[in-house]
């Protein structure tokens, strides 16, 4: 009887807890972890957004383009600039059929901060395990903490993993059509703009 209790209250645990990152299974069923290349499917994955709602690739993925770029961490200086150039190329990405996404090894109040602070407009996943990260190859090590000070008060940043910055763009039938290992932060959001521009010319 006590274990029967006990496996109705992990049940309902795991019913109402927050859904951690994690990749619910590969599409190609040859797919591994080190083989993504442009013209694969796309790992199927959850995790929790900056707001704590769960964001489902499926929701996303086969109804648009879908940009996922991966990178180190919030409020440092890079990754600042590439996600402030994103929002502010947002309506244009959107015009061009696309759907963007952050991911990082941060925790969520992490990025709740870092979304506010920058005013951004796109979600931001908190993937501290490093599992989606490696479903799509990309090299993460290990984590960090950095504090820092808004309106008087600070905080202190945790992430779990380090990943490395890498972009993805997924066309609208799942498949990879853009893998770059050599972002540059700077020309991140025009470079994905114009893969998709072209995609979508070369598909009328």
């Amino acid at each position: 009887m006590r274990a029967s209790i006990a496996f109705l209250l992990l049940a309902l645990y795991s019913l109402t807890s927050p859904a951690p990152s994690r990749i619910l299974f590969a599409a190609d069923p040859t797919f591994t972890l080190t083989s993504l290349r442009e013209g694969d499917s796309v790992p199927r994955f959850q995790a929790t957004s900056h707001d704590g709602k769960v964001w489902k690739s499926d929701d996303h993925v086969g109804k648009g383009y879908v940009v996922v770029f991966f990178y180190p961490a919030a409020f440092t200086s890079g990754c600042t600039e590439q996600a402030c150039l994103f929002r502010d190329q947002l309506a244009q990405l959107q015009q061009a059929g696309a759907a963007v996404v952050g991911i990082s090894g941060d925790h969520p109040a992490g990025l709740q901060l870092f979304h506010q602070q920058h005013s951004l407009n796109f979600p931001l996943l908190s993937d501290d395990d490093g599992e989606i990260a490696r479903a799509f190859g990309v090299p993460v090590r290990d984590g960090d903490t950095i504090t820092r000070s808004f309106d008087g008060v600070e905080h202190s940043l945790v992430r779990g993993v380090t990943a490395s910055r890498w972009t993805f763009v997924i066309a609208p039938n799942g498949r990879l059509i853009s893998k770059n290992t050599t972002v540059d932060p700077e020309k991140d959001a025009t470079n994905v703009l114009e893969i998709i521009r072209r995609s979508g010319a070369a598909s009328q």
